[in-house]
Parts: structure tokens; sequence; C-alpha cells
């Protein structure tokens, strides 16, 4: 398994330079397709202003998008030029951005996006990471607002704990855990199983087999919640990216999340690989 075709959100916010850093990156090393996806989601006023300005609200988000896309392409081009990268594709929507966003990760790798910032101009809503999690199907790779990122993937802790959730993050960053130099499983509170033998050990083989070496890292009587826990292994073994499964589901017609990926998800200090 490798990256083929990677994903990466181009918007006009602060981030987007970083995030496409990263993204031109990976597909360098994994000589994947670089897919920039520009996407145009229009304010709907209320209804008693559209009865009387609708066509003129149109003309002028029309204007708005089609020069906003053309500032990015050119940003993007400009980006993609000095790296020297040749299999590459622009796309542009006039859509809501997950919807736009989970339409082409069907089609994608990975998916390359920005944790929400609510001091960016970029006008796209906080909620946007999470709900491209669940919702994409795809592992999103979600780098953090702040520090720098001299690399990703030298140095990886995969989160586990014997989930569907978490082994498809793993199953979907196998290339990632090949190529790196070291990997650390963190088990938080884990249990032993009926047979005496715990998921970890179970695990570790079979990454072995896959041939990825491991350190395992197991963590008891833990007083913190799990995703503080994560981010402070994380530090203490100097990773540059967490491996994790995405959890929450669907209730009345919102996306809830478990405790440990909302907290990565505000106050990640590395980038973190998710899968749902």
């Amino acid at each position: 398994m490798s990256y083929k075709t990677i994903l990466v959100h181009i918007d006009s916010g602060k981030h987007c330079e970083k995030r496409l850093e990263v993204a031109i990156q990976l597909a360098r090393q994994y000589d994947a397709y670089l897919v920039g996806l520009y996407v145009f989601s229009p304010y709907i006023p209320p209804g008693y202003i559209m009865a009387h300005m609708g066509e003129e609200i149109g003309a002028i988000q029309n204007k708005i998008a089609v020069e906003s896309m053309s500032r990015a392409e050119e940003v993007f081009q400009k980006q993609i030029s000095s790296a020297g990268l040749e299999k590459v594709e622009w796309l542009t929507a006039f859509d809501d951005y997950v919807n736009a966003m989970t339409l082409q990760a069907r089609y994608a790798d990975l998916v390359v996006i920005s944790q929400s910032d609510s001091s960016d101009a970029s006008g796209v809503a906080m909620d946007f990471p999470e709900h491209l999690v669940l919702t994409a199907g795809r592992p999103v790779l979600i780098l953090p607002n702040v520090g720098d990122l001299p690399s990703v993937g030298k140095r990886i802790l995969v989160a586990w704990n014997a989930s569907q959730e978490a082994m498809r993050a793993v199953s979907n960053s196998i290339p990632l855990l090949r190529s790196a130099d070291r990997v650390f499983v963190v088990t938080v509170n884990s249990k032993a199983s009926k047979n005496g033998s715990t998921p970890n050990e179970n695990f570790i083989r079979y990454l072995e087999r896959l041939g990825v070496h491991t350190e395992l890292k197991e963590s008891y009587g833990v007083e913190i919640d799990v995703g503080n826990e994560l981010l402070s292994h994380a530090s203490g073994l100097s990773a540059d990216l967490i491996v994790m499964g995405g959890y929450g589901h669907s209730r009345l017609r919102e996306w809830v999340l478990g405790g440990a990926t909302r907290t990565m998800l505000e106050t990640m200090t590395i980038p973190v690989l998710m899968s749902h």
C-alpha cells in the first residue's frame, strides 16, 4: 500500500501555505498525485433579504468567488512550481466545505487539512475538521496551527485501544509507519483478555509482520483524560505525528465527538492522522 493521490484543502487563510508545503512533501515522498481543492461556501442570508436582494447578492457572491479562487490558484501554482512538482490537479467547488471535501476525498488516499482557527479569515467553519473526519471515510491528516513542522512522520505515536477506529487509522497509515525512524505504540489503561494475552501484544506482532518495528508504552491508572495523556506522551517522545481513531456518532442530525477526539482537535501540538 502507498499513497497515490493526496487531497489538500486550499483556502485564503493564513495556514494554507504551511498546509500545502506538507502536502507537497508527502506527494514527493510517495510519488503521488497532489489534488488541491478550493471551496467557496456561499453565505445564505435570511429569507426577507433574499426576497428583496436575491439576484444582487448572488451576483456579488459569484464575483467574490471568482476573484478568491483566482488568487488561491495563483498562490497554489506558484508554490507547486517552486517545489518542482508535476503530478498536480487543481479543483474548485461552489458548495458546503464538508460536502465538497467529502466528495473528493472518496478519490484520494489521504486528505490534508488544518486545525480550526477562529482568528483565521478563510471563512471555514470551526467544526469543519470534526465533520470531515467523521464523514469522509478516508484518513485525514490535520495540521496544528501553532509551531513549525520540520518533519511529519519520522517519529510516530500510535494511539492503540483495539477499537475498529484505531485499527482503521493504523491501516491507513501503513506507508508512514513503514518509513518512520521510530514508531511508539501508546496504550492507556488497557486490559488483558480472557486468555491472558493483551490486545497490545497481538497488535505489536501484527505490525512486526508488516515490517513496522515498534516500541510499546503502556499507561495505567491515568487520572487526566486520554487526549491530554496522549499529547503528554507525544511531547515526551518528541513525536512529530499521532495516529489515532476519530470517535463520534450522529445524534439528532449533529455529530457528537468522543472526548479524546475533541481534546486532540482543540489542543493538538503536532499533526494528527485520524480515521473513523
